[in-house]
């Protein structure tokens, strides 16, 4: 569970009266904490602090970091692969990243709205359709790229 004050409580079903475990290390509000489907260990966070973090919830410090350059407003794993993910952001854009690729830049990344903020991202699981949505109540919807698609290998 994000916070506004930037920190991330990892809670339980069965103790709900304590945390878990407690990661510091966003400075403003988390909007949007994600598990990986892929592997039990990760999840990865998205800030008002402009960054992306990606976490082992082994460790209380997370393991990579992407500043973006503006408010992140949602993250999402992708199904298709356990590297890939997606964010949105405050200035309107829509940024890819595979880290089997690429692990310190995005890989693509496309303005979707000029006077809007992104808040929402999501990925069709069938489907190589990518979803986001805006604070106005805008939906757009993209087709991935064929090298954005591919099946995880098992």
């Amino acid at each position: 569970v994000g916070t506004e004050e930037g920190k991330i409580y990892k809670c339980s079903k069965a103790y709900s009266g304590q945390y878990l475990e407690v990661y510091d290390g966003h400075f403003m509000a988390v909007y949007s904490v994600k598990w990986n489907s892929f592997h039990e260990k990760i999840f990865i966070s998205c800030s008002a602090d402009w960054t992306i973090k990606l976490w082992d919830h082994t460790q209380k410090s997370a393991i990579m970091s992407f500043d973006l350059g503006c408010a992140v407003g949602d993250v999402a794993w992708s199904p298709y692969s356990s590297t890939v993910f997606s964010a949105v952001t405050s200035d309107g854009y829509l940024h890819v990243y595979d880290l089997a690729h690429e692990k310190h830049r995005h890989l693509a990344n496309q303005q979707v709205v000029k006077r809007a903020k992104l808040t929402h991202v999501a990925f069709n699981p069938l489907e190589p359709i990518i979803l986001v949505g805006d604070d106005r109540g805008g939906v757009n919807c993209s087709k991935l790229s064929p090298n954005l698609r591919r099946t995880a290998k098992i």
